[in-house]
């Protein structure tokens, strides 16, 4: 059991750092006051080649697995990028992970090139405003025509339909009345025709440099050929990413908790009071060291999970419960951070306001913490299902 980065995943680190260190913290201060996609680092991001970096290299990506993705992501957000930075460039990573493994031959040679190039920007449709988690019960109908189907429904909490151009769609291709088991959802990869869909933006808490939307889907016509596998099968499919989800909003948890604790650790040094510096006091030291020790346990679970995923083993109770350390180690690690700063925590220059904001979302998503207690207690303690 070795602990260490090869050489290659240590010039991944390398290398991803130098593409962000143009990208300071004053920057991603700028995108969080301001908004706006941040284009200029997605585009950053796209000509050095990372947007690739889990896709097949016969269309044009790296052909590394998650292990090399979660280390990316979690070398974005810990540069100060955080979730900003990181959340700008997810969809490449995970997104569209279905189409790679069951989309045919054509489809990935179409889909995956200008989205690997920066030149395609998608966002994920699956969730919507009366299921939350349960998939099963999605809305939104797609009925066929034809050669199209033609969609109709809403999504929520959908990231970056403001700029995308595709979208991940999964929608109901047979009535839930009639569905059987896990059956009766499709998946598309199409365009994302805006004189048939309305996105609306939510105004949220945290991370307004990648917007959040309100989607109105209303007449969408999907060619056949855009739709991923076969008919009814598309929620078997969206299982396929989830795994991977998980490991790489972990890692980048995990990068933005660093990156708390780095200017946490940083201020307790240079902060003087009462003749000495205030990390000198155990009140100070004490926090940010459990700090460290949960972000290294979290970390550890994550190149854990992303291992056994890699090695196609089953990983779905290490993958659940690295997002759910990462994302409580991060949490407490900025909280700590903004304690250290004390009221000067609070002020927007010293940026760890900015990283408790955008801390939540780890925590929220893309799955609650207490549905992953729920899985851990069924799948791995056998204990009977509670929902």
């Amino acid at each position: 059991m070795d602990f260490n980065l090869s050489e290659q995943q240590q010039q991944i680190v390398d290398a991803v750092q130098r593409v962000c260190a143009p990208f300071d913290a004053d920057y991603w201060l700028r995108r969080d006051r301001e908004g706006g996609f941040p284009d200029d680092f997605h585009q950053a991001m796209a000509q050095a080649g990372w947007l690739g970096i889990a896709m097949p290299e016969a269309y044009g990506g790296a052909g590394l697995g998650i292990t090399e993705a979660a280390l990316m992501m979690h070398t974005i957000s810990a540069t100060g990028a955080g979730l900003s930075g990181a959340s700008a460039v997810h969809m490449n990573i995970f997104g569209l992970h279905p189409a790679v493994v069951f989309g045919s031959d054509v489809q990935k040679q179409r889909w995956l090139p200008p989205l690997i190039a920066g030149r395609d920007k998608a966002c994920f449709g699956v969730t919507e405003p009366n299921s939350g988690l349960n998939t099963l019960r999605l809305k939104t109908r797609a009925v066929r025509q034809g050669d199209h189907y033609v969609v109709t429904g809403q999504k929520v909490w959908i990231s970056t339909a403001q700029v995308a151009n595709k979208i991940l769609l999964l929608a109901r291709t047979t009535p839930v009345e009639e569905a059987r088991g896990t059956e009766g959802l499709s998946l598309f990869y199409t365009d994302l025709d805006r004189s048939t869909v309305e996105v609306r933006e939510i105004e949220k808490m945290g991370r307004k440099a990648v917007d959040s939307n309100q989607v109105f889907i209303d007449g969408l016509r999907i060619p056949v050929e855009d739709r991923i596998g076969e008919e009814g099968k598309g929620f078997s499919y969206i299982l396929h990413g989830l795994n991977p989800e998980r490991i790489l909003i972990a890692a980048e948890a995990i990068g933005l908790g660093r990156a708390a604790l780095a200017r946490g650790a940083q201020y307790a040094r240079e902060r003087v009071v009462f003749d000495r510096p205030i990390g000198q006091n155990q009140g100070i030291q004490h926090p940010l060291a459990k700090s460290w020790m949960e972000l290294e346990a979290a970390h550890l679970m994550v190149h854990k999970a992303a291992s056994l995923y890699d090695a196609h083993q089953p990983c779905g109770a290490e993958a659940n419960a690295a997002k759910y350390l990462g994302a409580e180690a991060c949490f407490h690690a900025c909280e700590n951070a903004i304690l250290t700063h004390g009221g000067m925590g609070y002020a927007k220059e010293y940026h760890v306001e900015r990283y408790m904001r955008e801390a939540w979302i780890p925590r929220l998503a893309p799955v609650s913490p207490q549905l992953i207690l729920c899985f851990i207690a069924e799948k791995v303690l056998g204990l009977p299902k509670s929902y």
